[in-house]
């Protein structure tokens, strides 16, 4: 590892393409922003720029952050075919802004389609790429996903020690893998919970105003691109199961995934046919009022990564549906369940009665933001990549 030269301010690119991205990379953006050796630049593109998806760039600015290009690279549809071709006009548009920006490193976050864009990207331009959230796994197309963005990527920001050790089991070198945890958990470390009556001071959104003095339900659940086709059937589940519960509920809008549309419909039917007596809907809020949101709320219910990182550390009792965060790893807070409505109803009313766990630092300690920006400053990979591996693990297999 070699010290970047100290004559000169690193440029440092971070390309956000949705609410959950940013709140995976808001603290590195700050630390970023506030270090003497680092200047930040940032993209801000997909569903992050489209108001169906809650205008994640005006929470964005409101907190600061002036990007330095936005990228509109989302086609309608929200299909398979759609969501490929998102991708490949996300490598069409970001080269020319990388050309205008010149960075020297480049951000990307976790294992979207938008992620695999931005690697490929500065990959293919040479700019070294800094991949966070490497090495973890899960269900759909995000796991392949992520795994070779960690095969694009110079650096690797992993949220936790065995996610570390899998990023090194696929031949990346030791000297570029740092265990930091999650820059989400950072928000959480440093949030003013509040209290109920301050995080259902809700702004937008539709649906019943919901009552501070009693419990709710929060719920996020998104399509799984590998199921498309199910989305309709598994939303319906969800909303049965939260609404037998007989407790407020606050549901957020799907993300652009394939399948959304399917999702957005069942959640529209529900509320449209009176079912969501109770119910408030919302497509966007800032991580502080989200981080609110789930310190107070009985249980979270869906397929949400943020009910398995924030949630740990937070104690808050989640339900994961499904396969979308399949064999992820998990504190106590989490009980799993499948698509039917009366397991997902069973295992939501089992953690309500359970109640609020003991917080589990799995995921971070709250510094993973400063942690990577020094990262950032202080180390200079070979933009040539290569294999590292023992010579051990070249040995031959054992004949079967």
């Amino acid at each position: 590892m070699a010290p970047m030269p100290s004559s000169s301010k690193r440029k440092v690119c971070v390309v956000v393409a949705s609410r959950a991205n940013y709140a995976r990379i808001k603290s590195v953006l700050r630390a970023v922003q506030e270090h003497p050796g680092l200047e930040l630049q940032l993209i801000v593109g997909a569903s992050a720029v489209l108001e169906r998806f809650g205008s994640a760039v005006n929470v964005i600015e409101a907190d600061g952050f002036t990007p330095d290009a936005t990228v509109r690279l989302i086609i309608e549809g929200e299909n398979p075919a759609t969501m490929a071709k998102s991708a490949g006009l996300g490598l069409l548009e970001l080269p020319t802004v990388f050309e205008m920006l010149e960075p020297d490193v480049v951000v990307t976050v976790a294992d979207r389609f938008e992620t695999i864009s931005t690697a490929i990207a500065a990959a293919y331009m040479n700019i070294p790429v800094a991949h966070t959230q490497g090495g973890e796994v899960s269900g759909s197309i995000d796991e392949s996903v992520r795994h070779a963005v960690t095969k694009l990527a110079h650096m690797h920001f992993p949220s936790t020690e065995l996610s570390a050790r899998r990023v090194l089991a696929m031949g990346e070198d030791p000297d570029y893998v740092f265990n930091v945890g999650c820059p989400s958990i950072d928000l959480v470390a440093e949030a003013d919970l509040g209290t109920a009556h301050q995080a259902l001071e809700i702004f937008g959104g539709t649906g019943a105003t919901l009552d501070p003095d009693r419990p709710f339900v929060l719920m996020m659940q998104h399509p799984v691109t590998t199921e498309f086709g199910q989305g309709l059937e598994q939303i319906n589940a969800t909303l049965q199961a939260v609404a037998a519960q007989g407790q407020q509920a606050l549901v957020f809008w799907p993300n652009v995934d394939a399948g959304s549309e399917q999702v957005a419909k069942g959640i529209r039917q529900f509320r449209e046919l009176g079912h969501g007596h109770g119910f408030h809907f919302f497509r966007n809020l800032p991580p502080q009022q989200f981080i609110r949101l789930m310190a107070h709320c009985s249980c979270m219910v869906g397929n949400s990564s943020a009910a398995l990182r924030e949630g740990a550390y937070l104690g808050t009792p989640a339900v994961t549906i499904g396969s979308r965060q399949r064999d992820r790893e998990t504190g106590a807070n989490v009980a799993r369940a499948g698509h039917a409505e009366e397991q997902i109803a069973d295992a939501i009313r089992d953690q309500i009665a359970h109640g609020r766990y003991e917080p589990d630092e799995m995921f971070g300690d709250g510094t993973a933001g400063r942690q990577v920006a020094e990262l950032l400053a202080t180390v200079s990979p070979a933009i040539q990549k290569r294999l590292s591996y023992s010579p051990a693990q070249l040995e031959p297999l054992p004949a079967s």
